[in-house]
């Protein structure tokens, strides 16, 4: 059987974009597909709300590597809000569409990209509070 992927599809899975590990990592997080085998690592880094940079690894197929390396070019600068809702189907319209049967690579890709932030969000809670319209008012004696 015969895969037939785009020129980009191969171009990102020969020469992928973000491959590795980012030393002292704000977060890192972990994706696996039991049903293909695939799984995916990412390493996240971030400053003033967005993502600074972001890394993969990947222990897949041709298009595991390549959704991640497009979706780690689409998100880095992204705020932390934006790449939350960043979709699956971004990433297959970026490599001129993927064969039927390797979709689940892009969604994978995207549900890794979620996990990190959420772990980052973990990590590093807000600490800033706000309070509106609050008057302290002292005791006389």
């Amino acid at each position: 059987m015969s895969l037939n992927y785009t020129p980009k599809t191969i171009k990102h899975f020969l020469k992928p974009k973000n491959i590795g590990l980012l030393k002292n990592p704000d977060a890192q997080a972990e994706i696996g597909n039991m049903v293909c085998g695939d799984q995916l690592s990412f390493t996240l880094k971030v400053k003033g709300g967005k993502i600074q940079d972001i890394k993969f690894l990947s222990f897949g197929c041709a298009s595991n590597i390549a959704t991640a390396s497009i979706m780690t070019e689409k998100v880095k600068g992204m705020s932390l809000a934006a790449a939350k809702k960043f979709n699956w189907q971004a990433i297959v319209d970026e490599l001129g569409g993927l064969p039927r049967q390797k979709i689940h690579c892009s969604m994978m890709a995207v549900e890794g990209l979620r996990k990190v932030i959420a772990m980052y969000e973990k990590e590093h809670p807000l600490t800033k509070k706000v309070f509106v319209g609050l008057k302290i008012k002292k005791n006389k004696r």
